[in-house]
């Protein structure tokens, strides 16, 4: 569009428009510039649209520019491949998985590693830390959107030529990534699209090559493994932690967010769940402090009344009963 604009495309004599990762521009939210291309070029044309997974927002999309198309599947929806092993770790906190993320690229086998984060901050950090402790500067690179286009270039062609052992990047290389002999992908972070797994762990076995796809999941994590495990049709083994790992205690503030972060998840399945930290909130809150308040008063208040007033105070007198001790009936 910034092409077409600045009048140095002519789009009068397209004639196939291709659109490809169709899944990943709706995430990202790129419909209306899709709609914008879509009015700007000739509308006969041949189309092709390319997509790892087919969900209904690209179904919608596909009938939206597409005439009498025809489907090619070629495995069924968001399938892992099969030469992948996948295995998962529970792990506690952010510590313990650095430790367990240390103890593993040092061992043999681990020659060619994707390290994928959540966020381009612990990617970062993931970075430093692998640079400082683990490996040479030169034998790990980082990716994510905050890294200049030809950054990222320099580290994915270094990353195929074997130069260098570990790549740590964000979802933004989950795709794309066409290096054959990846041995290992290691989801540091569970992804929270759930589809973005399947395009994680897709970077290695490929070529008809094995490969392990390897997670770290913590406990505010298991909710999310929950779902991807429902959308790839498959339970993940469970692998203990290895004795070597050290493993560190949670923090307090790393083990409130994940405890929040477990209701959260609760009150999405049932609205009516209150949460362990419902009550803490609500004392907080301008009609809590109203709440604690009127009850305080209405304690001093009970406990100023004479105990004949008093709710399960002595009875007020009244007519006796005839005491009279008659015979029996």
């Amino acid at each position: 569009m910034d092409l077409y604009r600045a009048g140095e495309l002519i789009t009068k004599d397209i004639r196939t428009l291709v659109l490809d990762e169709a899944d990943k521009m709706m995430d990202m939210g790129f419909m209306p510039q899709i709609r914008s291309i879509l009015e700007i070029i000739p509308t006969k044309r041949q189309n092709l649209l390319f997509s790892a997974t087919f969900g209904g927002r690209v179904e919608r999309l596909s009938a939206e520019f597409l005439e009498a198309p025809v489907k090619i599947e070629v495995t069924p929806q968001a399938s892992t491949a099969d030469m992948v092993d996948q295995v998962i770790y529970d792990v506690p906190n952010f510590r313990t998985k650095v430790n367990l993320l240390e103890h593993l690229l040092t061992q043999d086998g681990f020659q060619r590693v994707i390290v994928f984060s959540r966020t381009k901050t612990s990617a970062e950090n993931i970075y430093k830390f692998l640079t400082r402790k683990v490996f040479e500067p030169d034998q790990v690179r980082v990716i994510h959107a905050n890294k200049g286009q030809n950054t990222r270039i320099n580290s994915m062609e270094a990353f195929k030529e074997g130069n260098v052992r570990v790549l740590v990047a964000t979802d933004v290389a989950a795709r794309g990534i066409d290096v054959a002999e990846v041995s290992h992908v290691i989801n540091f972070d569970v992804p929270l699209i759930y589809e973005d797994y399947v395009h994680r762990i897709g970077r290695t076995g490929r070529a008809n090559r094995t490969g392990q796809a390897i997670t770290f999941v913590t406990l505010s994590e298991n909710y999310h493994v929950e779902k991807i495990e429902r959308i790839i049709r498959m339970t993940v083994p469970r692998r203990p932690m290895p004795a070597e790992v050290e493993v560190t205690e949670t923090p307090f503030d790393e083990q409130q967010a994940m405890l929040r972060e477990v209701d959260e998840q609760r009150r999405k399945e049932d609205p009516n769940f209150m949460g362990a930290f419902h009550d803490k909130k609500f004392k907080n809150t301008a009609a809590g402090r109203v709440t604690q308040l009127a009850k305080v008063k209405a304690a001093k208040s009970a406990a100023s009344r004479p105990r004949s007033a008093r709710p399960g105070g002595p009875r007020s007198a009244g007519p006796k009963r005839n005491s009279s001790r008659g015979g029996k009936r």
